[in-house]
């Protein structure tokens, strides 16, 4: 939130897009439909889920609400380097480049974070271990990829810290 009011307070004229993928998958878990049923049956087995599935809710999202004009924030895409390239495909089509933003905390910091949080994914540590373990495997090759790739630049931030703290550092290695 603190980013994208400093976003509309430097270009008051540009609307914000904001997309957190979370959200929309737990809606969707809540379908009725075969695909829904068998997302929702990997969702409670804790697998991960298939990248299509991510790439399908962020892609037709961006699709149909997408004007072009707007500022466009994305939360929790690109969980792994399939989805990565496609989202690579997609700011191609539209012209655009990216900034991304690595909050870059230790695997303890984020145990401890998941534990706190008290949400129905985050029930056990066991559970918790098997997420920080795909994002070891599946997750942090998307960094890399955004590291390496011309269409991208990576901010590296210490996630570590208070949220105004990580606000400042994002802000200063924006140069605003």
């Amino acid at each position: 939130e603190l980013l994208q009011k400093r976003v509309k307070e430097k270009d008051q004229s540009s609307e914000i897009f904001y997309l957190e993928t979370g959200a929309y998958f737990r809606e969707f878990l809540r379908g009725e439909k075969y695909s829904n049923k068998l997302a929702n049956e990997i969702y409670k087995k804790g697998e991960r889920q298939p990248d299509f599935l991510a790439v399908h809710i962020w892609s037709h999202i961006l699709i149909g609400d997408f004007k072009g004009t707007e500022h466009a924030f994305f939360d929790g895409i690109c969980r792994s380097l399939p989805e990565a390239t496609t989202f690579t495909t997609a700011l191609e089509f539209y012209g655009r480049k990216a900034i991304v933003i690595y909050l870059n905390v230790s695997r303890e910091w984020s145990e401890e974070r998941l534990l706190l949080r008290g949400r129905a994914d985050d029930k056990s540590k066991e559970e918790i271990k098997k997420r920080l373990d795909w994002f070891d495997k599946d997750s942090y090759p998307a960094v890399e990829y955004f590291n390496m790739h011309k269409q991208y630049t990576l901010l590296d931030i210490n996630g570590e810290q208070s949220i105004e703290k990580v606000h400042a550092d994002i802000v200063g290695k924006l140069g605003w």
